[in-house]
């Protein structure tokens, strides 16, 4: 699993040609306790995301990755059973489109209750986290002293504050780290329209004054996990405005992509387009768009700028020549209504 798709970088390759020696020098760090993992292990890159500076910190994929992922294969049912189901991102069945849909079905299904939204953000949600309350939360999760140990040179690698954005365990570790937060919401204030995409929290409401209530406890919350929440929330109304949310626009009737998602897409087909042949990339960058346009109402949009690659040549991951065909499926369901536009 630590390799999926990496088979070509140069760490697994080295490991691949003798998996047996590099797995029993793992087993002998974790039995005798000799595994450690600093700051300084981590090589730290900027990216900018849609106008966001984010630190990435990424590790090796010898020995650390090979640790981490044998970790959450053997915890991370455990952790899983603790989300709520509107926790959604970094968890399996449970990504982007799967969070779409669920707002599509409940503005579809029940439109008089999701009249109005609330939408929060949390400030630098990663490097906030405060690492003595995470572990706390594991310790009483898990009994196990070695797992304990083991977890805690992860958990603090980077100090008493912040997780590393880029690590596999820091997926879990934040949605472990808010789910304290979903269910008090669904179980205590009887939230009923809530999704959790990560550190973005939208919940729908036929009350204004519930959402405004709704946000005074997030923000209480929020401030017991030492986390705090940005000035930017919004309450509003849905059918005037929309929701943007998951690279979308979510109407009571419709949805459509986000200006941001439209503008990039429109960007890069109109790059690629004049090319004569695509690389293995490209097509994924094509194939994408596709899978973007089907959770919405986006079939004039693949008309447009998706439909004209059909029959292309391009190049498949063996680098062999084959030519590009392209459909318009968009998702349906019994509860999920996506009509082309």
């Amino acid at each position: 699993m630590a390799s999926k798709d990496k088979q070509d970088y140069t760490e697994v390759v080295m490991v691949n040609k003798n998996p047996d020696y590099f797995i029993k020098r793992i087993q002998k760090m974790l039995k005798e306790g000799t595994y450690t993992i600093t700051n300084k292990n981590y090589k730290h890159k900027v990216i900018i995301d849609n106008g966001k500076r984010r630190d990435l910190y990424k590790l090796s994929y010898y020995p650390h990755r090979i640790i981490q992922w044998a970790i959450i294969l053997q915890i991370g049912k455990y952790l899983e059973k603790n989300f709520t189901v509107d926790t959604y991102s970094s968890i399996k069945n449970r990504g982007l489109h799967t969070a779409a849909m669920a707002i599509r079905r409940d503005l579809d299904v029940y439109p008089e209750k999701t009249k109005y939204c609330l939408k929060i953000d949390i400030t630098k949600y990663y490097p906030s986290i405060d690492n003595n309350i995470l572990f706390d939360k594991l310790k009483r999760k898990f009994k196990d002293k070695k797992l304990l140990n083991l977890l805690h040179i992860i958990i603090f690698s980077m100090g008493d504050k912040g997780q590393p954005i880029g690590s596999l365990w820091s997926q879990f570790a934040g949605n472990f780290y808010l789910s304290e937060l979903d269910h008090l919401l669904k179980e205590k204030y009887d939230v009923e329209f809530y999704y959790r995409y990560c550190d973005d929290l939208v919940i729908l409401s036929s009350d204004k004054n519930f959402l405004h209530k709704i946000r005074d406890t997030i923000f209480f919350i929020l401030s017991n996990l030492k986390l705090n929440m940005k000035n930017n929330y919004q309450v509003f109304n849905v059918k005037k405005r929309g929701i943007d949310f998951l690279g979308y626009r979510f109407y009571p009737n419709y949805t459509i992509l986000r200006k941001r998602t439209l503008n990039n897409m429109i960007a890069k087909t109109k790059k690629l387009i004049n090319k004569p042949i695509l690389n293995y990339s490209d097509v994924c960058t094509i194939a994408s768009y596709v899978g973007i346009l089907k959770y919405c109402n986006g079939y004039k949009l693949f008309c447009k700028y998706i439909k004209p690659f059909n029959n292309k040549k391009a190049k498949n991951c063996n680098q062999e020549l084959i030519l590009i065909d392209l459909k318009y499926k968009p998702f349906k369901k019994d509860w999920c209504y996506n009509k082309c536009i």
